[in-house]
């Protein structure tokens, strides 16, 4: 298999902008125009929208990987190191540490130099015991292919379907010297089309035994925060990636056993990001409502458990509201979950959801 970085010309890419042109400028306009609303709304609800876009972003990249974290420690890991004062911290993993870590610092650090050390930095957070899962790995180090070439496969042992496989190990310290050179200096491209660029070269030289993935995706969050000149995410390439992983699988597949015409990768990344921008909405209307709702309560005295709770449901809870849930995060008993839960319907701040019996769910009113 001829793979892209085995041609000739790798890796001087080129793509059709003129095909790009249109699709370009919707986004550059959704992006300006995205920036412009949050910087209306003032610092505490921008910080807010921050809190929360980074949160799913950090779950989400994990969850592409096949790895779940838990949110509450996401949150509370993210809220803490940017200094917030948010109700309901819980302490965090060290996995979850490190991938917040590495998160923040490529975003919030996007105007520094992208090293060599910098990436062993990012890989070393994501692998703090040295090991993923149960196979120990070169850690804040180039790999060494020691096991064999790094291939990316599917399916199960035996009959294995090879996607991709990247260059020999020996030619990673030259090709990451190359790209860390062009990701400095990337010349005169859109900053957009550089954001793409980065991540399909980066994932193509694929320098570490694992966690390639994810830092792409952080370096793609570090191109488009220089391209906004902001360190505050207000939308999730990340999250926008998981809901459309099988193209975006499939695409990656085909440019990589293709030539040097990248033009349909950034078609697809731009569409993608598009519709990344245009799903920031949902963010926005979730930091308003808890904005409205926490402007009506203010001044109630609700106790402990209901103020974790419906924050709890304001930052996104998953599922449905019941009794014996809201008994499960309070750590009570169902008859105090309930009497809670009646009293906040009593005040017009729950609403009892259509239907009854075992399954009655509750959701906040928003006004």
């Amino acid at each position: 298999m001829i793979y892209i970085w085995k041609q000739q010309e790798w890796p001087e890419l080129s793509w059709d902008e003129r095909r790009l042109s249109k699709l370009l400028g919707a986004v550059s306009q959704e992006q300006g125009r995205l920036l412009g609303k949050m910087e209306s709304i003032g610092f505490d609800l921008r910080s807010e929208a921050h809190l929360l876009t980074l949160t799913e972003d950090v779950v989400k990249s994990s969850e592409i990987e096949g790895e779940k974290l838990e949110r509450d420690q996401v949150r509370s890991s993210i809220a803490r190191r940017l200094g917030m004062d948010i109700a309901g911290l819980v302490p965090a993993d060290r996995n979850v540490e490190g991938v917040v870590e590495m998160m923040l610092d490529a975003t919030g650090n996007y105007g520094q130099a992208l090293t060599d050390e910098r990436l062993f930095d990012w890989h070393a957070a994501l692998f703090p015991t040295g090991r993923s899962g149960m196979t120990k790995i070169n850690v804040g180090m180039w790999r060494d292919d020691a096991s064999g070439p790094m291939q990316v496969i599917s399916g199960p042992m035996g009959r294995e379907t090879v996607h991709y496989e990247a260059p020999p190990a020996k030619s990673v310290p030259d090709e990451m010297r190359h790209f860390l050179e062009w990701f400095e200096n990337p010349g005169e491209s859109h900053p957009l089309l550089i954001a793409a660029l980065a991540h399909l070269w980066f994932v193509t030289v694929h320098p570490f035994d694992d966690g390639n993935g994810r830092i792409a995706r952080a370096i793609t969050d570090m191109a488009l925060a220089r391209s906004e000149n902001s360190g505050q995410r207000f939308y999730s390439m990340s999250a926008q990636i998981q809901k459309e992983r099988k193209d975006y699988y499939y695409t990656l597949e085909w440019t990589q056993k293709g030539d040097m015409d990248v033009t349909r990768w950034q078609n697809w990344f731009l569409n993608c990001l598009l519709r990344a921008i245009e799903g920031s909405e949902e963010t926005l209307d979730a930091v308003m409502v808890k904005a409205r709702f926490w402007d009506r309560f203010a001044k109630a005295p609700l106790n402990d458990r209901q103020i974790k709770v419906i924050n709890k449901l304001l930052d996104g809870f998953e599922g449905k509201l019941t009794t014996s849930k809201w008994a499960k995060i309070a750590k009570c008993s169902q008859d105090t979950a309930y009497r809670d839960i009646l009293d906040l319907v009593k005040r017009g701040a729950l609403q009892k959801d259509p239907g009854g019996g075992r399954s009655t769910s509750y959701s906040v009113v928003d006004q």
